[in-house]
C-alpha cells in the first residue's frame, strides 16, 4: 500500500476517484482501494472517511451509485458536504437520512444507490452500521480468527434496508457491534460476489466469506491486495467487470481519549468552522449532536461511557 494518509479534525477525506491508499485516524486505521470501471476518472463507487473536532468520532462509508460520470461525481460532492455537516454526530440516524433524501430528489434520473454506513466511537470501542440494500461487511474476529457476515442477529435479508432513494421517508435500522485490537471490518461493492471463474460460475456471498478466511490477515495492508489477487485467479485474471472499491479498517486501540489540549481546542475549531461557513461557498455548519457522551465526554473522558446502544 502507498503511503498512508493521517486525518485531521473534522477532515472529509475520500469521494469516486481511483485511491489506493491507507487512512490513519485517532483510534481507527482504513485503508481504501477503488478503480473505477474502464480507467475512468469517476466512477459510479463513492467512498468516504470522516473524523470529529475531537477525534473520538470516525464515519467511513461506501455506496454503489446506480450510473457513471458526471452525474455520479456531483452526487458525490453533495454527499461530501452533507458528510461535513454531520462530521460531529454521535448518532449517525438524521446523517443517513439525509443522505436518502438527497438521492430521492434525484430518483427521476433513475439515481439511486446501495450504501453501507458505519460510526467509530474510539472511547467505547463501538461500530454503529446501516446497511442500505448493500453486500454485508465482513467481520473478521482476531479472538477466534474466524470471518463471518455482518449483519443484524436474525435478519432475514443479507442487504438490510432498502437502497437509498427509494422512498424518501424511509426510516433505516442500524445496530452496534463492539471491536476489539485484532479485528478487522471489510466493505465492498458487488463487484467481488458477482465476479465470475472460468466456467462462468459467480463467486456469491458464501464463497466470498470461503475465499477471504483463506487469506493472510497478518498484515492488513497487504489484504485487500492479495484478496483481488485471489479473486481474479479464480476467474480470467482480472476484476475488471465493473467499478471496484474496497474498504478495511480495524481498531488500533491507540489515543482513545483525545490529549486535553485538543480537546480545549475543539470548540475554536468548530467556531472558526461557523465562521467560514458564512463565506462563499461555505460549507454546512458541523454541529454536534447534543448527547451528553458526545458534547460531556469531549471534556470529561468518563461521559463517553454513557454512550449506550444495543450491541449484538
Amino acid at each position: 500500500m502507498p503511503q498512508s494518509e493521517v486525518m485531521q479534525c473534522m477532515e472529509v477525506w475520500g469521494g469516486n476517484q481511483p485511491a489506493d491508499c491507507g487512512v490513519v485516524m485517532s483510534g481507527l486505521d482504513a485503508w481504501v482501494y477503488c478503480k473505477p470501471f474502464g480507467a475512468s476518472a469517476g466512477g459510479g463507487d463513492v467512498y468516504y472517511v470522516s473524523s470529529c473536532a475531537t477525534g473520538r468520532i470516525a464515519r467511513l462509508l461506501v455506496a454503489d451509485v446506480s450510473g457513471h460520470g458526471a452525474a455520479v461525481s456531483e452526487l458525490a460532492a453533495h454527499l461530501r458536504a452533507t458528510m461535513r455537516r454531520y462530521v460531529n454526530y454521535l448518532d449517525q440516524s438524521r446523517f443517513v437520512g439525509e443522505m436518502n433524501r438527497q438521492f430521492a430528489t434525484h430518483a427521476k434520473l433513475g439515481t439511486f444507490a446501495t450504501a453501507v454506513v458505519t460510526t467509530f466511537f474510539a472511547p467505547t470501542n463501538h461500530l454503529s452500521l446501516c446497511n442500505a440494500g448493500h453486500p454485508p461487511p465482513l467481520l473478521y474476529r482476531g479472538a477466534t480468527r474466524k470471518w463471518s457476515f455482518l449483519q443484524q442477529t436474525g435478519s432475514s435479508n443479507d442487504s438490510g434496508n432498502v437502497p437509498l432513494g427509494i422512498e424518501d421517508a424511509t426510516s433505516y435500522d442500524q445496530f452496534d457491534v463492539r471491536l476489539k485490537v485484532g479485528d478487522l471490518v471489510l466493505c465492498y461493492t458487488d463487484c467481488l460476489p458477482e465476479s465470475r471463474d472460468r466456467s462462468g460460475e459467480f463467486l456469491g456471498q458464501e464463497g466470498l466469506l470461503d475465499l477471504v478466511q483463506s487469506i493472510d490477515v497478518s498484515d492488513p495492508t497487504q489484504l485487500i491486495a492479495s484478496l483481488l489477487k485471489a479473486i481474479a485467479e479464480r476467474g480470467d485474471g482480472t476484476v475488471e467487470g465493473d467499478d471496484v472499491t474496497l474498504l478495511l479498517f480495524r481498531p488500533n486501540g491507540l489515543a482513545p481519549r483525545p490529549p486535553f489540549h485538543r480537546r480545549l481546542m475543539a470548540p475554536f475549531k468548530l467556531g472558526k468552522a461557523i465562521v467560514q461557513s458564512f463565506l462563499p461557498n461555505g460549507q454546512p455548519i458541523p454541529w454536534p449532536d447534543f448527547r451528553l457522551a458526545n458534547l460531556g465526554g469531549a471534556m470529561f473522558g468518563p461521559l463517553n461511557k454513557f454512550y449506550r446502544r444495543n450491541v449484538v
